[in-house]
């Protein structure tokens, strides 16, 4: 991993909130990571040494940027400032997407030639409230995501035009509409006002199609070494039935599926179940399919008809998962369970549950996901001791 004597420091760091490592060397961020797995997990098992990234710079594939203005009434983009609403103007952020920060400074630039107003917060008054940029590291698509406060942008057309005059790249344009008070950016109205209204990537040599809302790993690079971890944990032969729960738009469940037998992956948002479908044709895989719903209720039904999976894949929010889901996930008892977390501290209460409930841990992987904040991934794999 890069070793640099001098650390870059982010201007808007102390401000922000965004990265707590600022202006720590890249070794340091992984000792005190490694600290933190191990504190927590090693009473589980070893803890593998955590999987650093070479390039741990712009990195991130999803920019979001919140407009407002000053007190002097000129118009700004940036963050809002750790638990609160106030907005920190925001430059340039050391790990978000160059090409996208590029993409939100021009439309801030465009904003007044076109009497665009930015939204303001306490009075309701305004338009634009949020951009956000996705773009496909591989396939280098990019989507923009305008939220307004109402759903009518003057001169739309012309609007997209001036944008991608200065930005070609940009493959489309999405209106979303955000009229409520709510600290949530994306509301539930949205429009494609220039291409399809989606991108596509590439992610462990499948093709996904990502929407606005649609979950997809921030940090493409090291989702590469973390899934491969994840499905090399399996030790998948082609015959086995892998349940993948918190399947989001299919990235685990078609990786896998060139390993297994078959694949079912679970649900609950129906908008990432229907693109998971779609990247399953796209990607012109057979063996998997989809199921919206609740996952728990979805494994304790298969577990009262006596089905049982040989493989149970979990990737759960940074809140775990909870206590229904992993009493589904004992009911059912497949063989191997690889839970894949963002947070070790709810990755121990679940380890917790599980290594009182029949299971052992076998193997654990931090990988570094986020550079310059203080989160881990950690790949882990259990096995059943009631064989």
């Amino acid at each position: 991993m890069q070793n640099m004597e001098t650390v870059p420091v982010c201007p808007a760091a102390k401000k922000c909130g965004g990265c707590q490592y600022q202006g720590m060397s890249c070794e340091e961020q992984l000792r005190r990571k490694q600290r933190l797995e191990e504190r927590l997990l090693k009473k589980f098992g070893e803890v593998s040494p955590i999987i650093g990234m070479e390039e741990p710079y712009y990195y991130r594939n999803k920019v979001h940027s919140v407009f407002g203005r000053d007190k002097k009434g000129n118009v700004i983009s940036g963050n809002y400032q750790e638990h609160t609403h106030k907005i920190i103007p925001v430059e340039e952020c050391l790990i978000e997407d160059r090409k996208s920060q590029e993409i939100i400074h021009t439309i801030r630039g465009l904003l007044k030639s076109f009497k665009i107003k930015t939204y303001d917060e306490d009075s309701g008054y305004g338009l634009l409230r949020h951009v956000l940029v996705r773009r496909g590291f591989q396939t280098g698509e990019i989507m923009v995501i305008l939220v307004l406060g109402s759903p009518i942008l003057p001169s739309k057309n012309n609007f997209v035009k001036a944008l991608r005059k200065v930005h070609p790249e940009i493959t489309t344009v999405v209106l979303n509409v955000n009229d409520k008070k709510t600290s949530m950016v994306l509301g539930e109205w949205e429009k494609s006002i220039y291409g399809p209204g989606f991108i596509r990537d590439r992610l462990c040599g499948r093709t996904f199609r990502i929407s606005p809302d649609s979950f997809y790993q921030v940090n493409p690079v090291q989702t590469e070494v973390l899934y491969r971890t994840a499905v090399e944990f399996a030790g998948l032969t082609g015959k086995e039935w892998v349940i993948d729960a918190y399947c989001g738009i299919g990235t685990i469940s078609l990786t896998a599926a060139g390993y297994a037998g078959r694949v079912t992956g679970v649900e609950l948002n129906k908008n990432a179940v229907r693109d998971a479908k779609m990247n399953a044709r796209e990607n012109h895989v057979e063996n998997a399919r989809f199921i919206q719903g609740d996952a728990g209720e979805f494994m304790s039904a298969l577990a009262g008809d006596g089905q049982k999976p040989d493989v149970v894949f979990m990737d759960p929010p940074r809140t775990g998962s909870d206590e229904r889901f992993l009493s589904s996930v004992v009911k059912m008892a497949p063989e191997k369970v690889v839970y894949i977390s963002c947070n070790p501290a709810t990755l121990e209460r679940d380890l917790k549950y599980l290594t009182k409930k029949g299971y052992e841990v076998r193997k654990i992987q931090p990988v570094d996901m986020f550079p310059w904040t203080d989160e881990v991934e950690t790949a882990c794999l259990l096995s059943s001791t009631r064989g």
